[in-house]
C-alpha cells in the first residue's frame, strides 16, 4: 500500500467513523486486515496497545498501523488521514449548528444515529471478546476434533477477564493498575 493509498484509507475510515474510535475498529479491520496488510493477531495487539496509551483509540490505531506499514512518514500520514475528516466536519457543523439546531430533520437524524452508533460499538467488543477468550476453529472439521466445551475457551484469559472485571467494579481498582496487571498476565501465561 502506497503512502497516498494509506492516507485515502484512513481518510475514508475517519470520514465514516461516527461515534468514536471504537467504531473505527470495524472499518479498520475491513480495510486493513481483510486486505492482508496486517494479520488478525497484529490487529488485535494494536488494539490492546492503542487502548493502553493516552489519546483517542482511532488516532492511536491509525498512528500504529501507519508506522507498522511505512515507519514515521506512514504514522504521520495515517494519523492526518484519520483526523482530517473530523476536523473538516466539526468546522462545518460548528458554523451551521446555531442556524439548524431546532430543525426537526437534524433532531431526527441525530436520534437515529444514537442506536446505530451503539450497535457499531458492540461489534468490535464482541469481536475482541471472541478473539481473546474463545478458541474459534479455522474450519468446521476442527469442530469435531474439539473434546467438548473444555477445549472451546481460553480458560486462563477467561478467568483473568472475570477477575479484572470483579476488581474494577467491586474494589474500584484504577484502570492503569488493571492494564499493568493484564500486561503481566499476558507475559506470564500467553
Amino acid at each position: 500500500m502506497s503512502i497516498f493509498a494509506l492516507f485515502c484509507t484512513f481518510f475514508y475510515i475517519g470520514l465514516f467513523t461516527i461515534g468514536g474510535g471504537v467504531v473505527a475498529i470495524t472499518l479498520m479491520q475491513q480495510t486493513i486486515v481483510d486486505k492482508g496488510l496486517i494479520s488478525v493477531d497484529q490487529f488485535y495487539n494494536m488494539i490492546a496497545i492503542s487502548e493502553s496509551t493516552p489519546g483517542p483509540l482511532g488516532t492511536n490505531m491509525a498512528t500504529y498501523i501507519g508506522y507498522n506499514l511505512h515507519g514515521i512518514p506512514g504514522a504521520i500520514v495515517a494519523t492526518t488521514g484519520e483526523v482530517l475528516p473530523s476536523l473538516i466536519i466539526i468546522v462545518i457543523i460548528a458554523s451551521l449548528l446555531k442556524k439548524f439546531n431546532q430543525n426537526p430533520y437534524v433532531k431526527g437524524s441525530l436520534a437515529f444515529l444514537r442506536p446505530v452508533t451503539t450497535g457499531m460499538i458492540l461489534v468490535p467488543f464482541v469481536q475482541i471478546f471472541i478473539h481473546t477468550l474463545v478458541k474459534v476453529p479455522a474450519s468446521l472439521d476442527v469442530l469435531s476434533s474439539l473434546q467438548g466445551w473444555k477445549d472451546l475457551f481460553n480458560w486462563y484469559s477467561l478467568a483473568a477477564y472475570f477477575v479484572f472485571v470483579f476488581l474494577l467494579f467491586k474494589f474500584k481498582m484504577h484502570p492503569i493498575i488493571l492494564l499493568i496487571m493484564g500486561a503481566l498476565f499476558g507475559i506470564i501465561f500467553c
